[in-house]
C-alpha cells in the first residue's frame, strides 16, 4: 500500500472512531423526553432513535465493536506509511537505519496516539454531549442500520458481556434509563435551587414531590357514576352523548364490561356518509390497569408509559371498581383545571 493510501485510510478510520464514539455517548446522553414527541409527529429519524434507545444494549456493542476494529486498523495500516515518510528525512540528515526506524516508529506512535485521542475520541465525545438530542438523531439511523447489518456478530457479543454481568450480579439494561426516584427529583430540584436554575417559592415543584399519598381509589370515579357508550354505537349516538353532557370522552362497555375509551377526536375522521353505521372498534382506545391501592403518582406514570388517559382501577381479585381520568390526576397536582367544555364536572362522569 502506497503512503498516500495509508495517510486516507488514516483520515476514514479516524472518522469512523469519531463516529462510533459520538454515537455512543449521545444515545446515552440524549433525553427521551426530547426524542418522544418528534417520533409521534412522525419522524423517522426520531422513531429509529427511539428504537437505538430502547434496545441500547446492542447499540452500544456494535459502537464497541466500531471503534475496536478502527482502533487496529489504523495501527494496522495507517501506522506503516507514517513511520516509512518519516524514517526516510531522518535517513537524509545522516542517521544511521539502526537509529532512525526506532525514532521514526516512537514519532509515529505518539502521532498516532494523539490523532486517535484527540479527534477519535474526546472531540466527538464532547461534542455528542453538549448537543446529544440533536446529534442523536442524525447519528442514532446509522447506528442502527451497521447493527443490523452485522446483527450475529453484536448479537453474539452481547449475549456473551450479559452472560458474565449475570454471573457477576449485575442485570443488563437494554433501554436508556429515563425515569427517577421521587428522592432523586428531589435531590434536582434541590441543586437546581442552590445554583439559581429553579424557583420554587410557590413549593409547586416540592408539592408535586410529596402528593403520593393519595391513593387511586381516593381519585376514582365510581362504576355507579360512570357514563359510558356502548360498543357498536354509531357517531350520531356518541356524539348527542357529547352534547347532553358537555363530556369529550366516554368509557366504551361491552356487556357490562369496560373495554376501552373513545374521544371525540377519534369519530372526527369519520365520514357523515358513515354516521349511521357503528364505530369502528379499532378506533377504540386502550386503557391502563392501576391498583386500586396504587399510588396517586404511579397511576400516573402507568397512563404516561401506556399513553392512556383512563385507567380502569382494580381490586386484588382483578375486579374493576371505577376508573382514573389523567386529568384528575393532574388537577390534584396543580389544583383544578377550569375547560369551557367541562362545565364543571369531570370528563366522562
Amino acid at each position: 500500500m502506497s503512503d498516500l493510501a495509508g495517510i486516507i485510510w488514516l483520515v476514514v478510520l479516524l472518522a469512523g472512531n469519531a463516529f462510533f464514539v459520538a454515537s455512543e455517548f449521545a444515545l446515552m446522553s440524549a433525553r427521551r423526553s426530547q426524542i418522544e414527541p418528534l417520533a409521534q409527529a412522525g419522524s423517522p429519524r426520531a422513531k429509529t432513535t427511539l428504537y437505538a434507545m430502547e434496545h441500547v444494549s446492542l447499540m452500544l456493542a456494535c459502537a464497541q465493536f466500531g471503534i475496536t476494529v478502527c482502533s487496529l486498523l489504523i495501527l494496522l495500516v495507517a501506522e506503516p506509511s507514517i513511520h516509512h515518510l518519516l524514517a526516510a528525512p531522518l535517513g537524509l540528515v545522516g542517521l544511521p537505519e539502526s537509529a532512525s526506524g526506532p525514532i521514526a516508529l516512537v514519532v509515529t506512535i505518539v502521532i498516532v496516539t494523539l490523532l486517535h485521542v484527540i479527534v477519535g475520541e474526546m472531540i466527538p465525545k464532547n461534542i455528542a454531549v453538549s448537543v446529544a438530542d440533536r446529534l442523536v438523531l442524525f447519528l442514532a439511523p446509522a447506528l442502527v442500520a451497521m447493527a443490523r447489518a452485522i446483527n450475529p456478530i453484536i448479537s453474539f457479543l452481547n449475549v456473551t458481556s450479559n452472560g458474565i454481568l449475570r454471573v457477576l450480579g449485575v442485570e443488563p439494561k437494554d433501554e436508556v434509563a429515563s425515569t427517577f426516584t421521587k428522592e432523586e427529583l428531589a435531590t434536582i430540584v434541590e441543586e437546581s435551587r442552590t445554583e439559581g436554575l429553579v424557583e420554587d417559592d410557590a413549593g409547586v415543584i416540592t408539592s408535586a414531590l410529596e402528593f403520593s399519598a393519595l391513593k387511586a381509589s381516593a381519585v376514582m370515579v365510581p362504576l355507579s357514576e360512570l357514563r359510558t357508550v356502548e360498543v357498536g354505537c354509531t357517531p350520531h349516538e356518541f356524539e348527542a352523548a357529547v352534547r347532553e353532557t358537555g363530556f369529550s370522552r366516554f368509557a366504551v362497555t361491552e356487556g357490562g364490561e369496560l373495554t376501552g375509551y373513545l374521544h371525540l377526536k377519534d369519530i372526527m375522521g369519520i365520514s357523515e356518509l358513515h354516521y349511521d353505521y357503528p364505530i369502528s372498534e379499532n378506533r377504540i382506545r386502550s386503557m391502563a390497569n392501576i391498583g386500586q391501592d396504587d399510588e396517586i403518582e404511579d397511576a400516573l406514570s402507568r397512563m404516561q408509559k401506556t399513553g392512556a388517559h383512563m385507567a380502569r382501577v382494580l381490586t386484588e381479585d382483578r375486579q374493576t371498581v371505577g376508573v382514573v381520568f389523567l386529568e384528575d390526576v393532574i388537577e390534584e397536582l396543580v389544583g383544578e383545571i377550569h375547560d369551557a367544555t367541562q362545565a364543571g364536572a369531570r370528563r366522562s362522569r
